[in-house]
């Protein structure tokens, strides 16, 4: 029996239809199964495109990047209420509400085996929320699922020779990311630099892996090989 938290990045959630349905199936099943042998999870979701839709449509009019956040917030709630619902109509033991802080979180997972969360407050990522989720809640390790097969040393999207690392240390990661800042609603990096920082401090386990193979995110939480990128 393990407990480990997931920080599943809104960007899973795709419009594409047909293949977030197979997505989100496959998911509840990887949670049946881990409940069966006794583990405990938190599912931390983020906001993916409703959340960049929504702070898009709202910058024009707004100045404060904390009440931008917010809107973000609300959309990894939205999201979040999707995979809770999902679960509890599987039969699956997940918490009965959306905890609003991480200490909620945590004591919500001493009596159920499932509690599913989105953000908490402005300046904090859901990856930053997971990681203190798993740091609360004396986890084994903190999965990150992302879009991405592993972390690199910079942007594989604007530049082809980028390195990908198998395993880095929190500092190396640190140092990949940059300094642990909140500077704007909206953008994502591979790992929040905030909950990088949180992680280091703790020394807790970073899986980070590409989510959109739901078979990653089941290797991770077992503690197996899972082909993405370790921080230990």
């Amino acid at each position: 029996m393990a407990t480990v938290i997931v920080a599943l990045g809104g960007s899973l959630l795709r419009p594409e239809l047909d293949e977030r349905h197979t997505w989100l199936e496959s998911l509840i099943g990887i949670v049946r199964d881990r409940v069966a042998v006794g583990d405990r999870l938190g599912l931390v979701v983020g906001g993916g495109a409703a959340a960049r839709e929504g702070i898009a449509l709202a910058r024009p009019l707004i100045d404060s990047e904390d009440r931008l956040d917010r809107i973000g917030i609300a959309a990894t709630r939205l999201n979040a209420a999707i995979v809770r619902e999902g679960l509890a109509d599987a039969g699956i033991p997940v918490s009965g509400t959306i905890p609003r802080s991480v200490n909620e979180a945590a004591e919500l997972l001493e009596g159920r085996q499932v509690v599913v969360m989105g953000g908490t407050r402005p300046g904090h990522t859901t990856d930053a929320v997971a990681i203190r989720l798993a740091v609360a809640a004396g986890a084994e390790r903190c999965v990150i699922a992302t879009n991405v097969a592993k972390v690199h040393d910079s942007d594989p999207r604007s530049n082809p020779d980028a390195e990908a690392h198998d395993r880095l240390t929190h500092a190396q990661l640190q140092e990949i990311v940059g300094p642990p800042e909140h500077s704007r609603a909206g953008p994502s990096q591979v790992v929040d630099p905030v909950g990088v920082d949180a992680a280091r401090r703790a020394g807790m386990p970073l899986c980070i892996l590409d989510g959109r193979d739901t078979e990653r995110i089941r290797e991770a939480i077992e503690g197996r090989e899972f082909g993405g990128t370790v921080v230990a």
